[in-house]
């Protein structure tokens, strides 16, 4: 179903036009815009970030490996995933992989930016692509799969953020959240990239659960590398708040291959079924369960 953003009627229509009231979103750059007084905000997130991003994540260790591991959890708990939404999609490296994964299913994908929207579309034409606040997603009980990878952590309200969320998975669906973990590793690069927050487990599922949803799998990950990332932290505390927190994504291609490495080998005991107790990031799904009968 989807939800009109002026009288908030649900309906159910293959088009964002109201049947109750006739209210029609707006179109920025060809986008509808469910939000388009924020479509040029930076609230939590810079826009140069996206070009950036588009460059490095299709052969950085950590983008292409947490893709790996999206791409497995949603194939565990939820196979035959026929309706997919990410909030946050950036330029849409993750929905490439889900796609290319699970071709028969359809691709959501929002930002409240739109130059990220604009990398995004051009990669994945068939899917489509919604600028909105991710505070209020127009859709209720839509979609299979719901997703948000590295980005309530930019958000006050996570909490509201996870409600919609709620709101937009089917009875039966799966959330499926990454986050960056543990307040002890917040240095310079979370105060440049506009975090709120770094989670720990319990915070995350206390939050989720209190959403609605069941957590029923979680695991850290850049775990391997852990002490090496800390290290990389302790070096840079004291570092100007507008340094370039992205010079460590900018590595040598044999210190990238390296590093690569070793995040598949503690992908591929994941995928064994073990899960990590601590780490640099956290992965979590978590259900939202059947109305009952």
């Amino acid at each position: 179903m989807r939800e009109c953003g002026a009288c908030h009627a649900e309906f159910d229509s293959l088009t964002h036009e109201c049947r109750e009231c006739g209210h029609s979103p707006q179109r920025i750059d060809g986008l509808i815009a469910f939000a388009p007084e924020m479509a040029a905000s930076e609230e939590g997130y810079k826009a140069e970030f996206y070009d950036e991003y588009h460059g490095l994540e299709r052969h950085h260790f950590w983008f292409t490996v947490r893709r790996d591991l999206i791409v497995f959890f949603i194939r565990l708990h939820r196979p035959d995933v026929s309706a997919y939404f990410e909030v946050g999609c950036g330029t849409g490296y993750v929905m490439e992989g889900v796609g290319q994964a699970f071709p028969e299913a359809h691709l959501s994908g929002s930002e409240m930016l739109t130059s990220g929207l604009t990398l995004a579309r051009k990669s994945l034409p068939s899917a489509e692509f919604l600028q909105m606040d991710a505070r209020n997603i127009p859709f209720k009980e839509h979609f299979d799969v719901v997703a948000a990878f590295d980005v309530i952590e930019h958000i006050k309200q996570d909490d509201l953020v996870l409600r919609q969320l709620y709101k937009a998975a089917r009875p039966g669906g799966v959330l499926i959240v990454t986050v960056p973990q543990h307040q002890w590793l917040w240095s310079e690069v979370d105060v440049y990239s506009q975090h709120e927050r770094r989670y720990s487990a319990p915070a995350l599922h206390t939050a989720i659960e209190a959403a609605g949803f069941r957590v029923v799998d979680s695991t850290s990950f850049v775990t391997f590398l852990l002490p090496l990332m800390l290290v990389s932290r302790l070096l840079g505390r004291g570092r100007s708040a507008d340094a370039d927190p992205l010079s460590e994504f900018r590595i040598p291609g044999w210190l990238n291959g390296v590093l690569t490495w070793i995040m598949r080998l503690e992908a591929f005991f994941v995928r064994l079924g073990l899960r990590l107790p601590i780490g640099g990031s956290r992965l979590v799904v978590a259900l939202k369960d059947q109305r009952p009968v």
